[in-house]
């Protein structure tokens, strides 16, 4: 198993220009989180305990906050950690990767969002990630996850381009992908300026497996989970619950 910054590309350490970017593209983290709240309660009405797995700058966290008692995250990226507790004072967030975090405790509640479990290679990798989710999990909790696009909906090729401004700071995204290997290879490429700084360009490069639905199914089922898969505008969201049958 690698260890936590193999799989760090550059946008990942530079948590501020991430949730500019997401921020200002228009992501509507207030909507995902309302809907995650409504799959929850659905299934578990006295829910009052989450933990968001792969939760970036604590975006999401921020509005579930205002709807369960107690919230918990946890990132494998040590610059979203410390802009996630900047922005959340008091909301516990803990650095983890999600194949092998343990907190010691379980919830009513676990999400994880934004496809972050395509930046793992396998099924063996997306198993482990779910039997951790799966194992933070109170019986006959929820497990809410934002899967990548199955192979039948994949684009062999796309571009995408933002241009935001976050203060008195610039930011240009443009992405090129490709399908191949059983997966997204993405080129992102920034600009980022500001008056005091000047002008600065850098590159990522994304990894983003392509799982068949029946890959995310069997791994919620190895963990012990009933699960449905519900499709949407986006790659749609897998809605799990523990302890029930498979």
């Amino acid at each position: 198993m690698t260890s936590h910054d193999d799989r760090l590309t550059a946008i990942y350490r530079r948590a501020e220009i991430y949730e500019a970017v997401y921020l200002g593209r228009g992501k509507d983290y207030a909507a995902e989180a309302a809907e995650m709240e409504r799959l929850v309660r659905e299934r578990r009405p006295d829910a009052s305990s989450l933990l968001d797995v792969a939760c970036g700058p604590g975006t999401h966290l921020g509005h579930l906050a205002a709807s369960f008692d107690r919230v918990e995250g946890v990132d494998l990226a040590e610059d979203m950690v410390r802009l996630a507790r900047a922005n959340l004072p008091g909301v516990p967030v803990h650095r983890g990767d999600m194949r092998s975090f343990d907190l010691g405790r379980r919830f009513d509640a676990v999400t994880c969002m934004f496809s972050s479990i395509a930046h793992l290679s396998g099924p063996a990798e997306v198993e482990a990630a779910l039997a951790r989710l799966a194992a933070h999990t109170e019986p006959g909790g929820v497990i809410v996850l934002e899967p990548w696009y199955f192979p039948e909906r994949a684009t062999e090729h796309h571009v995408s381009s933002a241009l935001v401004t976050a203060g008195d700071r610039t930011i240009a995204r443009v992405s090129h992908s490709v399908y191949r290997d059983d997966a997204h290879h993405m080129d992102v490429h920034y600009t980022v300026a500001s008056p005091e700084e000047g002008a600065e360009h850098f590159v990522d490069v994304h990894v983003l497996a392509v799982h068949r639905r029946e890959v995310y199914e069997k791994a919620f089922a190895a963990a012990g989970c009933s699960v449905e898969y519900l499709p949407g505008s986006g790659p749609g969201l897998f809605v799990g619950v523990a302890g029930g049958e498979a």
